[in-house]
């Protein structure tokens, strides 16, 4: 339920509902009886960036007792190469979720990579038959960001029907999956973008707004209708996200906070998820 605009804030914390949620998977692992649960990350090429969250990744897995099978191939890897060991991948009983890290080098063809993963192992939401699947309301995984943010927003008992959602990104992996769940629980949606017209005024109509535009403190406090449920899904250089917090927060219900927000919220749901296929498959 979105407050009276004269209350404090409550922030949104990931971190929290993150922990509680690893906590459950850990003891849903300990129930496979000793199974191997394994989540294949697939990384080409040495960027830095990929390297770094690629073994954050391997640590989350091993802190629930997942297992991590980081496979890195070399910078002038060619697509046919790449797709051969997503197949390899698929074919393997003990994989249960395959992760391939973006971006790829440039000669990789990315689109067809993310869809020769078996939908069953599809544990990021990158192919587009589960991003339909995902559109219609059929059982699969969504991209994980925005499933984080759906789960968090639950944890706080937070009624979405009928809400004015401002989606404010428009990405394949953020902006268009997110307002995809949001339709699929009763939202009315809009969806901004670098073309849009006056997008202060889109912003100032929305019960919720979902910032995922990648500009540091691009969304403004005054943009903020009194009451409005803010969703930071950003993150910049200096621990800033795409809200400027303090400014917006005098105004919202709830926000989420960054760092401690929606981050460990999107790793969180990548472990959710392959254990839940491990599920499935036994």
């Amino acid at each position: 339920m979105i407050r009276k605009a004269n209350l404090s804030y409550q922030n949104l914390d990931g971190k929290a509902v993150s922990e509680s949620i690893r906590a459950d998977l850990k003891a849903r692992i300990a129930a496979l009886g000793g199974k191997p649960t394994v989540l294949a990350t697939i990384l080409v090429g040495n960027n830095p960036a990929s390297e770094t969250y690629v073994k954050m990744k391997g640590k989350a897995c091993e802190a629930i007792g997942m297992t991590s099978k980081k496979i890195q191939l070399p910078e002038n890897c060619t697509t046919d190469m790449l797709l051969r060991i997503i197949d390899e991948c698929n074919s393997d009983p003990k994989i249960r979720g395959i992760l391939l890290q973006h971006p790829s080098p440039t000669q990789i063809d990315e689109r067809a990579a993310f869809d020769r993963i078996a939908i069953e192992k599809d544990v990021d939401g990158v192919t587009a038959f589960g991003f339909g699947r995902m559109s219609l309301g059929i059982p699969s995984y969504p991209a994980c960001t925005p499933a984080g943010i759906m789960r968090l927003l639950d944890a706080y008992n937070i009624e979405l029907s009928g809400l004015h959602a401002v989606v404010v990104g428009r990405s394949p992996i953020l902006g268009k999956p997110m307002a995809q769940l949001l339709l699929n629980r009763d939202c009315t949606i809009t969806v901004c973008h670098s073309r849009t017209k006056d997008l202060p005024g889109h912003v100032k109509q929305a019960d919720l707004v979902v910032a995922a535009c990648g500009k540091p403190e691009f969304i403004q406090g005054d943009w903020i209708k009194p009451g409005a449920i803010v969703v930071d899904a950003g993150y910049n250089p200096g621990n800033v996200g795409d809200v400027d917090f303090k400014a917006c927060a005098e105004r919202a219900s709830y926000i989420t906070p960054v760092p401690g927000g929606v981050g460990p919220m999107t790793i969180t749901m990548l472990l959710a998820h392959t254990v839940e296929s491990a599920e499935k498959a036994k």
